[in-house]
């Protein structure tokens, strides 16, 4: 059975949406299906979200990759800076406003970001709306956060409505600028988190050793978001926390860096890792063009 609450939700926000197939409106019918004119429907699950997605999608971004990245979000302080800084942005933006706005996670995964920055800005008058193409990502976001819309949908061909939304936030994930214009209202805020090359440097010096072939560099990313948005901000974060022990393994499953490391680089960094891990990133402030 569908939550009520969150059905009405998905009715009062229904105009922010899109059919994925036809690119018309959708409107909530009986409190269960999101439908378009041309009858194509978007059932809410009993989990309350809504799979958008027209095509299958394959990835490597499993359940125990999100748990575990919930885990290291929600229970470890390793991105509390990251979150301090973005949701004192949009403090700053929508603080004294009281008109409802929207605000797109783009690339959301398990939700875990959106919950954290949404609770820390304090802003009532703003609700989160998560988008990942992973089914299990937008499920496990659904299961432990009700406040916010989940959808499962293609960031390609983004099923939301024209200049629908005020706030676009895209942590460490691709962009689709084109669409990120198109979905922002005129003057609307995209804030988009990059790794700098000293971000997460204990786990890939340990999988892939020291040398500077294995840096991030967010050079072109950085250029390339000029060309779209007018930069008004850069905000540099860097931290390094000790983590407790027990939270390593997690951190491991969570980044795709473990993906193509030998299981022995792995354990050794498990298991001699101090415990101390660097955030590092630069926060791109922008406005919509």
């Amino acid at each position: 059975m569908v939550n009520q609450k969150i059905a009405a939700k998905f009715k009062t926000f229904s105009t922010s949406l899109k059919c994925p197939l036809c690119q018309e409106s959708l409107d909530l019918v009986q409190y269960k299906s999101l439908l378009c004119p041309n009858r194509h429907t978007y059932d809410i699950s009993k989990h309350g979200y809504v799979n958008m997605l027209n095509h299958s999608a394959k990835s490597r971004y499993s359940k125990t990759l999100y748990k575990a990245r919930e885990k290291i979000i929600m229970e470890s302080e390793l991105f509390d800076p990251l979150h301090d800084k973005i949701s004192a942005v949009i403090h700053d933006y929508f603080a004294h406003s009281s008109t409802p706005s929207l605000m797109l996670d783009a690339g959301c995964g398990e939700g875990s970001h959106l919950k954290k920055i949404l609770e820390k800005s304090g802003i009532g008058t703003m609700t989160g709306v998560g988008v990942d193409i992973s089914k299990a990502g937008i499920e496990q976001a659904a299961k432990n956060y009700k406040n916010e819309l989940w959808l499962v949908g293609d960031l390609a061909k983004p099923p939301l409505a024209d200049q629908s939304f005020n706030m676009i936030l895209n942590l460490f994930f691709p962009s689709n600028y084109r669409e990120f214009k198109r979905i922002l209202t005129s003057k609307g805020i995209i804030i988009k988190a990059v790794p700098r090359s000293g971000h997460l440097k204990e786990m890939r010096n340990s999988f892939y050793g020291s040398n500077e072939n294995n840096l991030y560099k967010n050079d072109e990313v950085v250029s390339l978001f000029r060309k779209h948005f007018t930069l008004t901000d850069t905000i540099h974060v860097t931290d390094v926390r000790k983590m407790d022990e027990s939270k390593l393994p997690y951190l491991v499953r969570m980044s795709p860096l473990s993906w193509d490391s030998n299981q022995a680089a792995i354990h050794s960094f498990i298991d001699r890792n101090s415990g101390h891990v660097t955030l590092d990133a630069d926060i791109l402030i922008g406005i919509n063009k």
